[in-house]
């Protein structure tokens, strides 16, 4: 299943893994890119985010686009920015499952 929640999906994207993002953040910031992982949920304050098998975390906005894949292994593409205190954000254009 996708789901493109605006924009034109994961063209002009750059494919980067989770534990790029993590370790390298301020190197993508501001760009458009593409990872994968499995969303999970925090509940306060509520957030969203996806990971991989190393606990490496992007959070996901915005929360209605990612709130029915919870538990989902996914592909998103969007717009990746790093807060100044380090927090790692990506504003989800296009959101794929992936089968197991």
């Amino acid at each position: 299943m996708t789901l493109a929640v605006s924009g034109c999906g994961g063209e002009g994207s750059r494919e980067v893994p989770l534990y790029v993002l993590a370790g390298e953040g301020s190197a993508y910031d501001g760009e458009r890119v593409v990872t994968q992982g499995v969303v999970r949920r925090f509940e306060d304050p509520l957030h969203y985010w996806v990971e991989d098998q190393d606990l490496n975390r992007v959070e996901l906005f915005p929360h209605d686009a990612v709130a029915e894949h919870l538990g989902e292994q996914v592909r998103v593409s969007g717009t990746f920015r790093l807060g100044e205190r380090g927090g790692r954000r990506l504003t989800v254009t296009r959101l794929e499952t992936l089968g197991e």
